[in-house]
């Protein structure tokens, strides 16, 4: 009987392991439920549950300006293509006429509008879709949870920059009337991937790949191609990756802290163990 070990005499310490994963198991889930009604509580802070009237820019009688454009935007791309260097200054009424007249910028359209641009920033009008707090599906409804949609409305504050071959914002601010946007939301949207759906692609995606610069002007936004320059980022992996590391920081915390609480009792569980046999 002496040369048992501690496992066949004890049941609870050969459940321990097992014990001790299922209980960070059910911490990790109920960690990430909390973190998401937390985050759905914090985004309906600042958000509506109906979007706001995003003007689109019109298009009747304005054959000249639209030419006019055209014209600029072709002449650009072949620069491009021929690999010369070459600048395209947009004022924000013709970024606003081509989301306006060109169909790959029609998923703008209602959503996006440039305000004003200065060298300091670009100002945008938002209406953007988010996702609202979960709940159970009804009838007729797709799964078994769903979320209503929620709506940022407001003026989005940026600067742009270059990152892996994508024209990007960098968000400084998000405006909305009477509401103040939570500060680890602004880090999750920046940098805003505005030309994600262009990259890799004809076209569109062809071109902003060449680019070297992306500058603020008075009045002007320009998009620079200088020949000989290898494209670089402007933007860092590390301001990419600040906002999820903070997130990933608490959440390693937390469940450090979490499995020294269950380590403790587990110890603490054996040891009165032990001591309950030796007495015995």
């Amino acid at each position: 009987m002496k040369n048992q070990s501690v496992s066949e005499k004890s049941p609870y310490a050969g459940c321990a392991i097992l014990i001790a994963a299922l209980l960070v198991m059910l911490f990790l889930i109920g960690f990430s439920i909390s973190v998401l009604f937390r985050q759905a509580n914090e985004i309906a802070k600042f958000t509506d549950d109906k979007p706001a009237v995003v003007d689109v820019s019109p298009l009747e009688d304005r054959e000249a300006e639209l030419n006019r454009l055209a014209e600029k935007l072709e002449a650009f791309r072949l620069a491009v293509v021929d690999g010369e260097s070459t600048t395209l200054e947009l004022t924000a009424e013709e970024m606003n006429l081509a989301i306006a007249a060109y169909e790959p910028f029609r998923d703008l359209r209602g959503m996006l509008r440039v305000d004003s641009v200065s060298p300091e920033e670009i100002r945008l009008g938002i209406s953007f879709q988010l996702n609202g707090k979960p709940r159970l599906s009804k009838e007729g409804e797709g799964g078994m949870v769903t979320s209503d949609p929620r709506y940022l409305n407001g003026t989005m504050v940026a600067k742009p920059g270059l990152l892996n071959k994508e024209v990007v914002l960098q968000v400084s601010d998000i405006e909305v009337p009477g509401k103040t946007v939570a500060e680890g939301f602004l880090g999750q949207m920046s940098p805003y991937r505005i030309a994600e759906r262009y990259a890799g692609k004809e076209g569109i995606g062809g071109v902003m790949a060449e680019l070297t610069s992306v500058e603020l002007g008075e009045g002007t936004l320009r998009f620079v191609k200088t020949a000989g320059v290898k494209p670089r980022d402007t933007i860092t992996n590390a301001q990419v990756d600040s906002a999820s590391q903070r997130l990933f920081k608490f959440f390693a915390v937390a469940a450090c802290l979490f499995l020294l609480f269950v380590a403790v009792v587990i110890f603490v569980g054996l040891r009165l163990k032990k001591r309950r046999e030796a007495a015995v």
